[in-house]
C-alpha cells in the first residue's frame, strides 16, 4: 500500500480518512449546485440565467486553481483544506439566510472554489504518496469515490429535504457538511517537503504545455469534463420541463453519480491489467454514443438507465487521467499541473453553462447534448494517442 499515513492509523485507513473528508466537502458543492438551479427556476429566473448561475460554480476555480496549486507544493495539504471548510461552509451558510439569486451566485464562487482548492491539496497528497504506476491508478481510483459519492449523496440529501422541508433545510445541511472535512483531515501526517531543484521555481505554469502529451492530455479532460457539465445543466432542464420532482431530477443526477461510484469501486481490483490511454478511448466512444440517445429517452427511468451507463463510462475516467498526469510533471511541480489541468477545464465550465443556456434557448437542450457528444466522439483518436511510444 501507499505511504498515506496519519496519526496513529495505518495507510488504509489514512486514505479513507482522506476519502471521507473530500466527500463531505464535494457534496456541499454537488448539492448547492443542484439546489441553486432549482430555486432559481421556482423563482422565475431562465435556463440563460441559470446557466450564469452553473457557470459560477467554476469561475473561482479558474483563478484560484494555480496559486493553489503553488500554495499546496509550498505548504502541503491541511492548510489549504482548512481554508476551504470555511469558505465553503460560509458559502452555503449565505444561501441559507439570505436565498436570492445575487447570493446564490455568491455561495456557488464560494463553494466551488473551496472544491476546487481541496480537490488539488488532496490529489498531490496521494499522488506523491504513491510509489509506482500502478499505484497511482489504485489511490486515484479510490480517491475519486470522492467525488462520486458526493454526486450522489448531495443531490439526493437536496432533493429530499427540498420536497419535504424546503430550500432552507437543505442549504442548512450543506453548511454543515464541510465542518466534518476537517474532522476526517486534521490528523493526516504532512508528507516531507519536495526538494526544489535551483531554478524551477522561476518557471512559468505554461511550461508545461510545451510537453506534446501534456497539450493532448488537457484537450482530453476537456472534452470529458464538458460532458459532465452539459449533463449536470441539461437534466435538471429536462426533468423541469417534463414535470419531474425535484427528489426524481436528484435520483437521477444520483444514479449517474451511483454507477461511477462502483466503477471506481472496480478499478483498484484491475489497475494493474489495465492501460490509461484505452480506458479513456472507450470511455469516450460510449460516451458519444449514449448522448445520441439520451434527449430521445421520454421517461425518468429510461433517462435514468441512460444516466447509469454514462457513469460507468465517464467514472473510469478521473483516475486515468490523473495517474498519466503525474506521470508526466515534475514531482515539485505535482500542484502546479493540478492547479493548470483545474484552471483549464474549469475555464470551460465557466463558459460552457453559458454557452448551454443560450442554446438551449434557441434550438433547445437535445442539440446541446447532441453537439458535445459528436466532440467528445471525434476527440477520442487524442485519447488513443496518449499510449507510450516504444523506444526505438
Amino acid at each position: 500500500m501507499t505511504a498515506v499515513h496519519d496519526s496513529g492509523a495505518g495507510p488504509r485507513f489514512a486514505l479513507a480518512r482522506l476519502i471521507a473528508g473530500h466527500i463531505c466537502l464535494h457534496a456541499c458543492m454537488a448539492g448547492m449546485r443542484m439546489a441553486a438551479p432549482l430555486l432559481a427556476l421556482r423563482e422565475g429566473f431562465s435556463a440563460l440565467a441559470v446557466g450564469f448561475l452553473l457557470a459560477l460554480f467554476a469561475l473561482t476555480q479558474v483563478f484560484l486553481a494555480l496559486p493553489a496549486g503553488r500554495y499546496a507544493d509550498r505548504n502541503g495539504l491541511k492548510r489549504p483544506v482548512g481554508w476551504a471548510v470555511l469558505a465553503a461552509s460560509s458559502g452555503a451558510a449565505l444561501a441559507l439566510a439570505f436565498p436570492l439569486f445575487p447570493v446564490l451566485c455568491l455561495s456557488a464562487l464560494m463553494t466551488g472554489g473551496a472544491t476546487g482548492v481541496a480537490s488539488i491539496s488532496l490529489q498531490r497528497h496521494v499522488g506523491r504518496a504513491a510509489q509506482n504506476a500502478t499505484e497511482l491508478k489504485k489511490v486515484f481510483s479510490w480517491l475519486s469515490l470522492g467525488p462520486a459519492i458526493s454526486n450522489f449523496i448531495g443531490p439526493l440529501a437536496v432533493g429530499l429535504l427540498i420536497d419535504h422541508s424546503g430550500f432552507r433545510a437543505a442549504f442548512a445541511l450543506m453548511a454543515a457538511l464541510p465542518l466534518a472535512t476537517w474532522f476526517w483531515v486534521r490528523a493526516t501526517r504532512e508528507l516531507a517537503p519536495v526538494v526544489i531543484v535551483p531554478g524551477a521555481a522561476s518557471k512559468k505554469a505554461w511550461d508545461l504545455m510545451l510537453e506534446p502529451l501534456m497539450r493532448r492530455l488537457m484537450l482530453v479532460n476537456w472534452l470529458l469534463s464538458s460532458c459532465w457539465d452539459v449533463h449536470t445543466f441539461v437534466v435538471p432542464v429536462i426533468g423541469h420541463e417534463r414535470g419531474f420532482s425535484a427528489s426524481v431530477i436528484g435520483t437521477i443526477l444520483g444514479s449517474f453519480a451511483l454507477a461511477a461510484t462502483l466503477v471506481r469501486l472496480l478499478l483498484p481490483a484491475v489497475a494493474a491489467h489495465v492501460r490509461e490511454w484505452v480506458v479513456v478511448t472507450f470511455a469516450m466512444l460510449m460516451t458519444a454514443l449514449l448522448f445520441a440517445v439520451y434527449p430521445l429517452m421520454q421517461s425518468a427511468l429510461a433517462m435514468g438507465a441512460c444516466s447509469v451507463l454514462l457513469g460507468l463510462a465517464l467514472g473510469s475516467v478521473q483516475p486515468m487521467i490523473m495517474s498519466t498526469l503525474h506521470q508526466i510533471t515534475p514531482e515539485a511541480r505535482h500542484g502546479e499541473a493540478l492547479g493548470l489541468r483545474l484552471m483549464a477545464i474549469n475555464g470551460s465550465s465557466v463558459l460552457m453553462p453559458l454557452l448551454f443556456g443560450t442554446a438551449g434557448a434557441v434550438v433547445g437542450v437535445s442539440v446541446v447534448f447532441w453537439a458535445v457528444g459528436l466532440a467528445v466522439g471525434s476527440g477520442a483518436r487524442q485519447a488513443w494517442l496518449l499510449r507510450p511510444v516504444a523506444p526505438h
